[in-house]
């Protein structure tokens, strides 16, 4: 698959089997997103594995969250220490900034997300269906002390993966010609 087809055939699917992604296959795709450019060299991305009971531990992380937050409903506070368990595999991301004087915070964002781009991109490849979450719980300092980042550190998001249960749909986008200014 080109670079070309891959970008415009992937989608955000979450629609998996309870089928075991193979350890190649994971390291292929985290060692593509170490492939994303950074300024000055400075690799801020960091990844966290996730698979067979290893979930359990991120869901109890998302459930005393809830908990922290005021959550008390049980059906809820159940949903949600199950949704690690959506996938056979995720991949948490996070950033740590360089201390490098010269590296800017945001550059290094923007670095890893590129690097989340570059997984979804090769897991695509590799015939799996990914899906990027975030929201609250992502940014909650409970999540950060979880996965060891310092103070300036950062998860941006968990990345879902497995098989797909059937065809991905096709994607619809406006024109860039909507959004693009010509400056000549």
């Amino acid at each position: 698959m080109d670079v070309h087809e891959a970008i415009r055939s992937r989608r955000s699917f979450g629609l998996v089997k309870d089928v075991e992604v193979e350890k190649e296959k994971i390291e292929q795709i985290i060692d593509a997103g170490t492939w994303a450019p950074c300024h000055f060299r400075t690799e801020p991305w960091r990844f966290f594995v996730f698979q067979g009971e290893g979930r359990k531990r991120l869901g109890d992380v998302l459930l005393n969250i809830a908990k922290k937050n005021g959550e008390t409903d049980e059906k809820k506070l159940e949903k949600i220490q199950a949704k690690p368990f959506r996938a056979p595999v995720i991949v948490a991301v996070a950033v740590e900034p360089s201390d490098n004087p010269k590296a800017i915070k945001l550059e290094e964002y923007g670095a890893t997300y590129a690097c989340i781009q570059n997984m979804l991109l090769e897991a695509h490849s590799l015939g799996l269906a990914g899906f990027w979450r975030t929201g609250k719980p992502t940014y909650d300092h409970v999540m950060k002390e979880f996965f060891g980042l310092t103070e300036n550190g950062e998860v941006l998001g968990f990345l879902y993966f497995g098989y797909p249960s059937r065809s991905l749909p096709e994607g619809k986008r406006n024109s860039y010609e909507s959004v693009t200014k010509w400056i000549n």
